[in-house]
């Protein structure tokens, strides 16, 4: 049994849902810092800087059997710099590489990767599968794409077994970003103009199903080498999932049909053409992969794993 691991990002959402998950299963977690910060977890802190092509990762390897690299630069909105790719590919290539060398050079014997399912794409007609062409549109998810890329080649050089794991949009207590957001709407009334979008259908991932499967990709020998695409299994539109959050919340959720081109429309006069296609645009998965080659089921439903995710506003 795996009983020591390096948790990069060990306190962004899903590193604390991990860290949380190995301790109970006995793992002695230690977890890289950038800063500074109140380290609440079961895990022994190291500080490791800033994220780049020159981060010295030593004192956070020493005697590790398995990282877990979660620490990256996501999204930003109203980006600063003249090069957005360069600067993710700057934490997001550089400083990934510069972690699997050394981990590889500390006799780390299985590197697991969280990417992103952006790699794939942003938009579907059909659900994506580990054997589709990548199809990168965003900065963020080309980095990955590349990231993905130096780590085999990097795997195949040095015999560091590496895992891929491509999540799409990951929801749970206290998620960030647009999902936080439409919670804390439907759980205070706020009408809705997305009653029309029932034609959609995304795929998420429960907090709780990813860190499962990158706890089961830490161990399992069929995982070496792979890439794993992960959802709940339970593809749902715009308005049924905020319906599902609504019954999670013992709370309606106030939806009024607005036509669908009319919201493309107007979010295009505003310049929020991104948040309109992420809200009313299709994106599934399909992650039979994992169940075929790991024996791996999700064990959350959507159902459940919204009501944990709503169960601090509950509170």
């Amino acid at each position: 049994m795996l009983m020591r691991a390096l948790v990069t990002g060990a306190t962004g959402f899903v590193g604390s849902g991990l860290v949380d998950r190995l301790d109970a299963d006995g793992v002695a977690v230690r977890g890289a810092l950038r800063s500074e910060v109140a380290a609440a977890g079961s895990f022994e802190p190291v500080m490791v800087g800033s994220i780049d092509g020159a981060t010295d990762w030593g004192d956070a390897l020493a005697g590790m059997e398995a990282v877990v690299h979660l620490a990256a630069r996501v999204h930003v909105l109203d980006e600063p710099g003249t090069d957005p790719l360069e600067a993710f590919r700057r934490v997001n290539v550089e400083g990934t590489l510069r972690l699997a060398r050394q981990a590889a050079e500390a006799k780390v014997r299985r590197f697991v990767f969280v990417s992103s399912i952006g790699v794939n794409g942003n938009e579907t007609v059909r659900p994506l599968t580990e054997g589709d062409p990548p199809s990168p549109q965003e900065p963020y998810a080309v980095s990955k794409r590349e990231a993905e890329d130096g780590l085999r080649g990097l795997a195949a050089e040095t015999g560091m077994e590496l895992v891929i794991i491509r999540p799409p949009l990951v929801y749970g207590p206290g998620a960030p970003g647009n999902f936080g957001s439409l919670l804390r709407w439907v759980h205070k009334g706020v009408p809705l103009p997305l009653g029309a979008a029932t034609q959609n259908r995304r795929s998420l991932v429960a907090l709780d199903n990813l860190v499962d499967l990158i706890v089961t990709c830490l161990e399992h020998p069929a995982a070496a080498g792979e890439t794993f695409l992960v959802a709940d299994g339970e593809d749902v539109s715009t308005a049924g999932l905020l319906r599902k959050v609504g019954d999670a919340l013992e709370r309606p959720a106030r939806l009024v049909p607005v036509p669908v081109w009319m919201l493309r429309a107007g979010a295009a006069a505003l310049g929020k053409g991104e948040m309109a296609r992420r809200l009313l645009g299709s994106l599934q998965v399909d992650a039979s992969k994992a169940r075929e080659v790991l024996g791996w089921v999700p064990p959350v439903s959507l159902d459940e794993g919204l009501r944990r995710a709503v169960a601090p506003l509950r509170r």
